[in-house]
Parts: structure tokens; sequence; C-alpha cells
């Protein structure tokens, strides 16, 4: 997992770059859009069989007051931050403001535990945090777009609640069927052992998927590269401020320093392969918040290698 998210953000980049030439190039059209919803359902497939139930309850009964801070400033925080920043820096750019909302208020479910290991924090917690903050952004997303972009009389809400629940359901089910298949044929070792063997490939459909957005509406995302720009300081405002606001309750509450790791960790990572399916599938006709999803994890990737850095230095002990 680690080389694979060390080469996360080039392959991004280079999906966006060919997606972009592909598109300019050949007059493609949209239909490579098609292949968006497919790539990203088999890579949530990938990801949520990698979610061990049993986890949850070992890690979470005594670590209580990390999994409130957790669910307090992933659900509260964040949402509250969203709204703000968008509403501050993105007025006029409803589309802008709705992938802003949707990449904030969904944290990760995947690579955040790379980071956590990396900057020696607790792995197992982190991983038992992972299915309360899944079904817990499954159930509030949609609320949270129409609450926090005050427009919802221009958002389809049917069709985003049946995004979430085709986009996010299907791989949930399959990944679930799979492992409890595992299970129950004493397997579940050898499927962590291919899952593992299979990270690469979650990448390249994540790959697959930036560059058919970007081939599809590659002259959007060049008419509005300024637009997209626009992102940035959100963005780097979110996850500083966020970094520094899980590492002060961290201190205040007295968790050991394994436990800071991670409540900063799964705190600051967002969740952009999920964002990224539900708005693809919700929103066909506005590409620009499907483009605005993809710009998140090339600011995130670097904010998480950063973070790491900083939490493993001596002086955070």
């Amino acid at each position: 997992m680690h080389a694979v998210t060390r080469w996360q953000v080039p392959i991004v980049l280079g999906a966006v770059v060919a997606g972009t030439a592909i598109g300019v190039g050949t007059g493609v059209g949209t239909w490579p859009e098609r292949l968006v919803v497919p790539a990203l359902i088999a890579l949530l497939t990938l990801t949520f069989a990698g979610i061990h139930p049993r986890a949850f309850g070992g890690e979470v009964r005594p670590h209580r007051d990390v999994v409130g801070a957790s669910l307090a400033l992933n659900f509260l925080w964040a949402p509250v931050a969203a709204g703000l920043l968008g509403w501050l820096l993105l007025p006029g750019e409803l589309d802008l403001r709705i992938g802003l909302v949707m990449l904030l208020v969904t944290p990760c479910t995947d690579w955040y535990l790379v980071f956590t290991a990396s900057a020696r924090g607790n792995v197992a917690l982190g991983a038992a945090i992972l299915p309360v903050n899944l079904v817990l952004q499954l159930a509030l997303l949609p609320l949270f777009v129409v609450a926090l972009t005050g427009a919802a009389a221009e958002i389809p809400v049917g069709d985003l609640v049946l995004s979430v629940v085709a986009v996010l359901g299907i791989p949930l089910a399959v990944a679930a069927a799979v492992r409890a298949a595992a299970h129950r044929a004493g397997a579940a070792d050898r499927l962590d052992a291919l899952l593992g063997r299979l990270e690469p490939l979650g990448l390249a459909f994540l790959a697959v998927a930036v560059t058919a957005i970007f081939a599809a509406h590659a002259q959007v995302a060049l008419d509005e590269r300024a637009t997209l720009l626009r992102l940035l300081l959100p963005l780097a405002l979110f996850f500083a401020a966020t970094f520094a606001l899980a590492t002060a309750t961290s201190r205040l509450a007295g968790f050991h320093r394994r436990e800071r790791v991670t409540l900063t960790m799964t705190t600051i990572a967002r969740n952009s392969p999920v964002a990224l399916a539900v708005a693809t599938a919700a929103f066909p006709d506005r590409p620009l918040i499907a483009l605005a999803l993809v710009v998140g994890p090339l600011v995130e990737l670097p904010v998480l290698a950063v973070a790491a850095r900083l939490l493993d230095r001596p002086r955070a002990a």
C-alpha cells in the first residue's frame, strides 16, 4: 500500500494530462464518461472488501474518547468548515461549492491508514473507525450537500440519494458478500493477501475514471482552469485548520501519541473516490463538480505526507 500511495499523485496527474490530450486531440465527445461509474464501483468494491468488521468492537470500546472526537471533527467541524469556506471563498460558483462540500464531508476510508502507519499511529484503531465513518457519510452526504450549498432547488435530491445507494451500495454489498463467503470457507487470510496484491489495480481503476472524466470534458477543464484553481485556497485552509484543531483536541484530551496521530489522520484525510462516484452519477450534466473533485487528492495526498512527517517528529511524542 505504501508504494501505491506514493504513486497516486503522479498517476492522477498523468491521467489528467492524458485525458485532456485525448479530449482535445481526438474529439471523442462525452462517451468516455460511461467508463467513470463502472471504474469507480470496481475501485470501491476493492476498498470496501478490505474493511475488517471484526476490528470494530475490539478497538472502539477502549478508545471511545478518540472515536467520539473523530466523529465530532468529521461530522460537525468538517461540514461547518466546508459550508463556510464555500460561502466565503466561492461566491457565485455553485458547482465548485457542491464539489468542495462533497469532498470535505466524506472522511477517507482507505489510504489514510498508510499515513497513520508511517507516522507510527494506532492503525488498528484507525481501521476500527473506518466502518463508522463509512456508514455515516453514506447516510449524511445528501443532507450535507443540500444544507450546505444553500441551493436545494438546483440539486436533484432524489437523484443524489439514488446515486449514493447505487454507486456505494452495490460495491458495499458485493464486498460484504465476498468477505462473508471467505469467512465461511476459512479463507479470510487468503482474501486479505489477494486484496493486498490487487491494490495497484484499484489505482488503475481510479486512473481510468480520471482519464475518462477529462477526456469527456477536456474543453470545460481548459476553459474553467482558472475557476478550478480557486479551490486551492479553501482546500489549503481546511487542511491547515483541521490539522491544528485535531492536534489541539488530542493534546487537551490527553490522548497518547499514537492515538493523536490516528485522530489527526482520520480527520484530515478525505474520501475523493466516493465523492467522485456519487457526483458523476448524480450530476451527469454538471462536469465542473466532478472536475473539482479530482483537484482534491492532488492537494490532499501531499498534505497527508507532510502531516505524517510532522506527527512523527520526536517533539510530537
